[in-house]
């Protein structure tokens, strides 16, 4: 099954080209790390808390594991958006649930420099396409911070519906916080 994809959205600041979408990798640690060591500050209001071996090349190569492991056993699909210059973001299929549920749980981050040029949306609408077709799910769910109107705005032009409030719902910036629910009903 092909899980590479290419965004058709306008490029990054720097980057010449066009912006694609592949599964991660475990060489992709190095890259990852400087990305999100890079996006510390940009990503802290919306993520756990990370200690500070998540930004090393150790460290990402420990996640990267942990994240392929769940691909083997298909319950996650974890994909690193890139341009020109490398990493800018990443987005990724969780909660994998198959039987009667199909279903599964999306999450994305986008590097603070390519905020506002359409990465997350085209990197979102991609992943929604691969899941219906090579992935075979019925049903995508994601939630956002209240406050994340930028991700939010970015699931609506995906064609995601709000379905709710969850309260407390995870541990983001060291805080028990509300989020709003959406979903995509693929087929």
């Amino acid at each position: 099954m092909n899980l590479t994809h290419s965004l058709d959205v306008i490029p990054a600041i720097g980057d010449t080209g066009q912006l694609q979408l592949h599964p991660l990798e475990l060489s992709d640690a190095t890259e990852l790390a400087a990305a999100y060591l890079r996006n510390r500050d940009h990503l802290a209001p919306w993520e756990p808390v990370r200690d500070d071996a998540f930004f090393t090349t150790e460290g990402q190569a420990d996640v990267i594991r942990g994240k392929l492991d769940l691909y083997a056993a298909g319950s996650e699909v974890p994909w690193v958006i890139t341009g020109t210059n490398g990493i800018i973001g990443m987005i990724t299929l969780t909660g994998i649930v198959r039987g009667p549920f199909l279903n599964a749980n999306l999450g994305y981050w986008i590097d603070e420099a390519c905020t506002g040029k359409g990465a997350a949306t085209g990197a979102a609408s991609a992943v929604v396409m691969m899941a219906a077709e090579a992935l075979g799910l019925h049903r995508i769910q994601a939630a956002t911070l209240v406050h994340n109107a930028a991700s939010q705005a970015v699931l609506k032009r995906c064609g995601f519906e709000r379905i709710g409030m969850a309260p407390s719902y995870l541990q983001i910036a060291g805080e028990w916080q509300d989020h709003i629910l959406f979903q995509r009903i693929l087929f």
